[in-house]
């Protein structure tokens, strides 16, 4: 049996889904008052996934969905998405995550170059949020039933099956899909993804919203309206996140020395540090260190 990954505020996407020879992974996630959100992320791979328990909201390309238990949602490649709380105190839900080259996305035939490569390249869209009412919802669940007992069991040739089921999936939606134009939106979401990239690769710099405002051609005013906007938190939040992610992730790997480990990751001031590790994780970086030890 496939080990199950569970997806939480942490989970980093330049993870590696599945092997290069499979490329799907299943993963559980689960948000509550602990985990309250996955924070807006993008992939290569393509995403499949059932609400399992309690309603949540989704952000998807920038465009705002309420999701309910029962509801399927399909996530294409690249495509910016975060998933935060609504009025559950906890929501669950099961995702299959995907790479398209796995169905075929990078082979010459009829299928690759009328469907998939165009689907990887954003130049139509699919539903995104398919709910009971939906004409291919039963269909889906169906589908996604057998998925399950197929990655549970592992039969012999069950890698045939499952990509027969996910080319099911993407045919029904395309009967649903829509040729895309450029718009506003895609704008904002590449210019979203530029900043996000930017900020992964220079977390441990000294970042100013001037500087990061540049990337997009607005103004500090402008640029700090459209980042809290679009990621429900404002810039400062986000880098210090991003930094403290990292110094756990150093911490896990054997680095005890917690000023290294605060200078590594951009936070030059020791007690600030010490201050915004505490109020994300409820423990001081000493204390967190103690955990991993025993």
């Amino acid at each position: 049996m496939k080990k199950l990954h569970s997806l939480a505020l942490e989970q980093k996407e330049d993870a590696k889904h599945g092997e290069s020879f499979f490329p799907v992974q299943k993963y559980l996630t689960r948000l509550a008052s602990d985990y309250p959100v996955v924070t807006t992320h993008w992939h290569e791979e393509a995403e499949l996934t059932l609400i399992t328990k309690g309603n949540c909201f989704y952000q998807i390309d920038l465009i705002d969905y309420e999701v309910n238990e029962g509801d399927i949602l399909f996530i294409p490649p690249l495509l910016l998405h975060s998933i935060s709380l609504n009025t559950s105190e906890e929501i669950f839900s099961e995702t299959y995550v995907f790479h398209i080259n796995f169905l075929g996305g990078n082979s010459t035939d009829i299928c690759s170059t009328r469907y998939l490569t165009p689907l990887i390249n954003q130049e139509f869209s699919m539903p995104c949020l398919i709910t009971p009412e939906h004409p291919v919802y039963a269909s889906l669940r169906r589908i996604f039933g057998q998925i399950n007992s197929l990655y549970s069991e592992t039969v012999p040739g069950y890698e045939l099956a499952l990509k027969s089921l996910l080319l099911q999936v993407i045919f029904l939606l395309l009967q649903y899909s829509e040729r895309n134009s450029s718009s506003d939106t895609g704008t904002s979401s590449d210019k979203l993804k530029q900043v996000l990239d930017y900020i992964e690769l220079h977390y441990a710099e000294t970042l100013t919203v001037s500087d990061l405002a540049k990337l997009c051609y607005f103004s500090d005013y402008h640029f700090m309206r459209f980042f809290k906007k679009h990621m429900n938190m404002t810039c400062v939040e986000y880098i210090n996140n991003l930094r403290l992610e990292k110094s756990v992730e150093l911490f896990e790997q054997g680095n005890s020395s917690i000023l290294d480990v605060s200078l590594s990751v951009g936070f030059h001031n020791l007690s600030y540090f010490h201050k915004v590790f505490k109020r994300k994780y409820h423990m001081t970086p000493k204390a967190f260190l103690k955990q991993l030890e025993q």
